[in-house]
This record gives structure tokens, C-alpha cells and sequence, in this order.
């Protein structure tokens, strides 16, 4: 086992290095994770919020949570695997950009979600990314914080956000956004652009001020290093778009997102599977990232859809748990270059067993 702090051996960075070239391997990059679906959990600061309906910029103690983004950090030291950790500002477990964009925190049980605004057209165009907003000066001074913690040992990278379709939902509503797509797809597609560009900003503005770690940045909800500028995209309004209007009114924004990131990689779910061949068609995105979710199809039926993506030459990020089973399946019917497998585990037990099926 490595003995850097958190395990962060520079060693590793080969690994993602052919993991992003798609070079010649003999076995996928491979990680394990205790950490679940939903981090709210995973902070001990936030157990005070469940007496609040709405999370406000001033309930986040950043020192409690500085401590346990550590702790979260730390299980580098306990498990031996191929993963550089870092830490973002409360992982995925606070959406700070919906709260940028004026949406009311909802504190619910195992997370916290934007609130749609129902906005009228004039208001929803008149958004931008301001940075004013307490929101966005909280993401600021966290990161920021983060960084001086880690003191280089662990990397610092952008949260998990919402993209330009959700954003659209949130402001307009899931059901107008629909609508919003056939009755007015102009002012549709003005507001798609204007959004596209606050999340480009926002990543731009982040990173402006970040450490790179090794010569490289990061994306700390996949423990994924990089070698150029990263973007996390994400489109999972598009679940309900038709493949028509996902090609004329989102995927320009895609393209643009992806050409301004030289490592980029997009978030899917199985239920954004029937839009792949339109995703796929954005030669620029460089790595497609798909959950095997709990309650999704089995993976027999995914692994279709992870070849295609292998099959245009793009990288392969899978994140979930597998039996052995499914992880022989995996290991059997997919290319080993350009794949990365995020194995998500409750035991030390399970991690053996992985790693001798894998062959690490």
C-alpha cells in the first residue's frame, strides 16, 4: 500500500494518464469508494440542518466541514487502488449553482435540492452568473479553504453541477421547460446559450484560483485526475427531451462546453441512453461517465451502450456496485484502455474479492 498522505502516490498519474490517451493496459484504472449515492450522509456537519427546511449560506460551518472532507479524503490511506482523492466544496451533497441562479435550498433527507423558480421569459433571460450572490461567494471562500488545508497533499477541484438543461428546468419549471422546447424554442435556445455560459464561467472562475495537483486538475466526485483543463457536463433534463430537439437545441451548447475543456467528460444515467448516438456525435467530448444505478437495468443490458462509447474512441468512466458477476461481465466484454471502474463497497471484504477478480 502506498504511504503518501491519502494515498495520493505521485505513481498513480501514469495510470489516468493512459487511462485519458486510451493506451495500451492490461487491466482498467480501478477504484473503490465507501462513500454512497447520496454524501449529505457522509458530513457530519450536516446532521444540524435536518431541523431546517431551507439551507442558507451562513448554516455551513466551513471548519466542520473542512474536517469532514478530510475524513472523507482519508480512506486513500485504508485502501490500496489506483485513485488520486481530493475534496470539492460539499462534493454533490450542496447544489451551489441553483442557489447562484436564486433557487431556494431544499434540505430533505439524504440531500438538498434547488427549488423551481417558475420564472416568467423576461426574468429567466435576465440571469447570469453574479457574482455577488451569497452562494457563489460561499463556493468561492470554501474552495478556497480547501485549498489551504490541503497544502498540496490532496487536490481541490470544481463540485458536482447542474448543466444547462437542468438549469433551464429549475428556472422556467421541469414541466414548462418541456413545453418552453415546442412553443418557444428562440427564446428556448437564448436561454440554453446564456445558461451554457454561466456553468463555462463558473468552472473557469473556479479553476482561475485553484492549485493544480501533479501538473494536473481533477474532478473530486470521480476521484478523476486530468492532465488539462476539466469540465464536469451534465444534461440529465435531457432524459425527456426527443433526440430531435436534444440536436437542435442543446447539443450546440454541448459542443461549445466541450471544445473550452481539453479534458471534459460527460454525466450520464441509463435513462439518457436512447440520446447516446446524439451524444456521441459531439466529437469533442472526450470521456462519457455513466452510473450504473441501483434501481437501472441490469448491467447486461448496459454493457451495449458502454461498447458504442468505446467503439467511437472515447474514455469510459463506470461508477457503481458490482456483483462478481457483473464485474467479470465488465472485465470480459469491454476494452481495458480508456476504462475507468469506480467501485462503490460497504467492506474491506469486498474490495479483496474485487481486487482478485480484476488481477490487481
Amino acid at each position: 500500500m502506498k504511504t503518501s498522505a491519502f494515498g495520493n502516490d505521485s505513481s498513480k498519474i501514469e495510470r489516468y494518464l493512459t487511462f485519458w490517451d486510451r493506451s495500451e493496459t492490461t487491466r482498467p484504472l480501478v477504484g473503490f469508494t465507501r462513500v454512497g449515492w447520496f454524501p449529505l450522509q457522509e458530513f457530519r456537519a450536516s446532521q444540524a440542518w435536518v431541523h431546517y427546511r431551507y439551507l442558507e449560506p451562513h448554516m455551513i460551518d466551513i471548519q466542520a466541514v473542512l474536517d469532514d472532507h478530510v475524513e472523507m479524503v482519508r480512506e486513500g490511506e485504508m485502501i490500496d487502488d489506483d485513485l488520486i482523492r481530493g475534496a470539492s466544496p460539499m462534493q454533490v451533497a450542496v447544489p451551489f449553482l441553483p442557489g447562484i441562479l436564486g433557487s431556494r435550498l431544499r434540505i430533505l433527507p439524504e440531500n438538498v435540492m434547488g427549488e423551481e423558480r417558475h420564472l416568467t421569459w423576461d426574468a429567466a433571460l435576465q440571469i447570469n452568473l453574479d457574482e455577488e450572490n451569497p452562494w457563489f461567494q460561499k463556493y468561492l471562500e470554501l474552495a478556497d479553504a480547501l485549498a489551504r488545508w490541503s497544502g498540496g497533499r490532496f487536490p481541490v477541484s470544481h463540485s458536482a453541477e447542474i448543466g444547462p438543461s437542468d438549469m433551464h428546468a429549475l428556472l422556467r419549471g421541469h414541466t414548462q421547460s418541456i413545453l418552453d422546447l415546442i412553443d418557444e424554442p428562440e427564446k428556448s435556445a437564448q436561454l440554453l446559450w446564456k445558461l451554457g455560459e454561466v456553468l463555462r464561467s463558473l468552472t473557469e472562475k473556479l479553476w482561475s484560483r485553484l492549485p493544480l495537483f501533479q501538473g494536473g486538475y481533477f474532478d473530486a466526485q470521480y476521484s478523476l485526475w486530468a492532465p488539462g483543463p476539466i469540465i464536469r457536463m451534465q444534461e440529465d433534463a435531457t432524459a425527456v427531451y426527443s433526440p430531435v430537439l436534444y440536436r437542435a437545441l442543446v447539443q450546440p451548447i454541448d459542443r461549445m462546453l466541450a471544445r473550452n475543456f481539453e479534458c471534459n467528460f460527460l454525466h450520464l444515467h441509463s435513462t439518457s441512453m436512447f440520446l447516446l448516438d446524439a451524444f456521441l456525435e459531439i466529437k469533442d467530448i472526450t470521456c462519457f461517465q455513466v452510473n450504473n444505478d441501483a434501481l437501472g437495468p441490469p448491467v447486461s443490458k448496459m454493457v451495449p451502450h458502454f461498447k458504442m462509447i468505446q467503439d467511437a474512441g472515447r474514455s469510459l468512466l463506470i461508477r457503481g456496485s458490482f456483483s462478481a458477476a457483473e464485474l467479470g461481465m465488465l472485465l470480459g466484454e469491454l476494452d481495458p484502455r480508456g476504462l475507468m471502474l469506480l467501485i462503490m463497497v460497504e467492506s474491506q471484504e469486498q474490495i479483496g474479492s474485487a481486487r482478485h477478480i480484476i488481477g490487481m
